[in-house]
């Protein structure tokens, strides 16, 4: 009887620490997502734009690489695409100036992915705006000035984050719908990622080097989009028209 005792306390306990692992993983990935929705705002505090009332905000991150950029800027010309915002990492700006004019000379919204494309969420508040500082810097010295939005390197951010943005007289900009096209999922796959979009949305698209698919997509994500009679719009044209939106953490 006393083994029995035994072995079944033994099990019992097994059981338990079964139990509380599972719970701690749960709680984990609960918390893991929360901290990294997609947007929030912190109550009457700081906010970051995902979305807006009307129209469609075509973006581009752009952190590294020196080949897709400019096949980027030259299919949009050929789809006569004259609105985009491009978010530029300070560090590749200095980079390529002769790329950052064109952008600019063709008439795109820049707007800034911090310099050195690091996670905001994990580093301190001084860290962040020292990234924050550094990038300004270098699109002053680029002549692009007033850049009023900032998107979040990495995409993740937390409350901190929306803070030192907004005490630094930005806006923080993420998205509504995310084409993936950095996994490179192939062309039709990256066309049925955005082809949800609906009027308010900001669609998220990339000109690195990792997004080798994204040119080849262009042409039937414009068509797409020509199809719904969405007009394009550059993300500030959309903040102004409307009321952006956002989501309270909890």
């Amino acid at each position: 009887m006393n083994f029995f005792l035994v072995v079944k306390s033994r099990f019992l306990k097994q059981g338990i620490l079964i139990l509380i692992a599972s719970f701690f993983t749960a709680w984990f990935l609960y918390v893991e997502n929360t901290l990294q929705m997609p947007v929030f705002q912190t109550k009457d505090g700081p906010k970051a734009v995902y979305k807006g009332e009307k129209d469609l905000a075509l973006t581009f991150n752009i952190g590294w690489g020196d080949e897709k950029a400019e096949p980027i800027l030259d299919e949009l010309k050929r789809q006569k695409i004259r609105t985009a915002t491009f978010f530029l990492a300070g560090s590749w700006a200095e980079r390529h100036p002769d790329i950052v004019n064109r952008i600019a000379k063709e008439g795109y919204e820049i707007g800034m992915l911090g310099y050195a494309y690091v996670d905001y969420s994990e580093l301190e508040d001084a860290k962040i705006r020292q990234d924050l500082s550094k990038a300004q810097e270098a699109f002053r010295k680029l002549n692009i000035k007033d850049i009023k939005l900032v998107r979040a390197p990495t995409g993740h951010f937390d409350k901190r984050t929306l803070n030192v943005v907004q005490k630094h007289g930005y806006t923080l900009v993420h998205w509504s719908i995310d084409s993936k096209d950095w996994t490179n999922p192939g062309v039709d796959k990256i066309v049925r990622n955005v082809q949800t979009a609906e009027k308010g949305d900001i669609l998220l698209l990339h000109a690195s080097d990792s997004a080798i698919q994204t040119r080849k997509a262009l042409p039937e994500i414009v068509a797409a989009i020509n199809k719904k009679n969405l007009k394009l719009v550059t993300v500030s044209e959309m903040i102004a028209n409307g009321t952006a939106r956002s989501e309270e953490i909890r």
